[in-house]
């Protein structure tokens, strides 16, 4: 069970709610698991993986047009280890496959994935031998974004619907907040 902070607060019509937070002068009001996924929700890390045409809408996101930063999600990484979004943009082929995986688990905990495009989505008009018919049978997917290709604003759309989904989750032991890592760490002799 979280663990809740307790402090007295007056409320009135000029006290910003945002969220189950509730903001008044110098007092904050809130569980630590909200706090964390408020917090995990505005500063997400993307993992470019760009595999098709929608790779080039997932980049001009990032543009000043677009500019996915006023959102918190500036900063693509280029190395899974430090990511802790995946965005999916074009289609997987069987021989992609393992490799989308295989950088899936390199990802550390909580991670998430938002497959973008019709061809990451269901295979899009790939139906056929060489092409996975959809992301989701290789990694777990949290947000589709539909079209083909999509527009950045759509994706910036999916963004906002995974950082509303995050707020959400919820904790059922103090485990699943993760803050730590609770796996015992091989230490290498000398």
């Amino acid at each position: 069970m979280p663990k809740r902070i307790e402090t007295l607060v007056l409320h009135d019509s000029t006290t910003p709610v945002i969220g189950d937070i509730e903001k008044g002068g110098s007092v904050v009001l809130t569980t630590v698991e909200t706090l964390i996924n408020q917090a995990r929700a505005n500063s997400l890390w993307p993992l470019t993986f760009g595999l098709a045409c929608c790779a080039i809408e997932m980049m001009s996101t990032v543009a000043s047009r677009f500019d996915l930063s006023r959102f918190g999600s500036e900063a693509f990484r280029a190395t899974p280890r430090q990511a802790d979004v995946m965005i999916i943009a074009g289609r997987v082929s069987k021989k992609m496959a393992p490799v989308l995986r295989q950088i899936y688990d390199q990802m550390p905990e909580p991670k998430w994935v938002i497959s973008m495009g019709a061809c990451a989505s269901s295979g899009g008009v790939y139906n056929n031998y060489a092409i996975v018919q959809g992301a989701d049978q290789v990694v777990p997917v949290d947000v589709y974004v539909p079209g083909c290709p999509p527009s950045p604003d759509a994706l910036m759309f999916g963004v906002l619907k995974l950082q509303e989904k995050i707020k959400r989750q919820k904790a059922k032991t103090l485990a699943d907040l993760r803050l730590v890592d609770l796996k015992p760490q091989a230490r290498a002799e000398a």
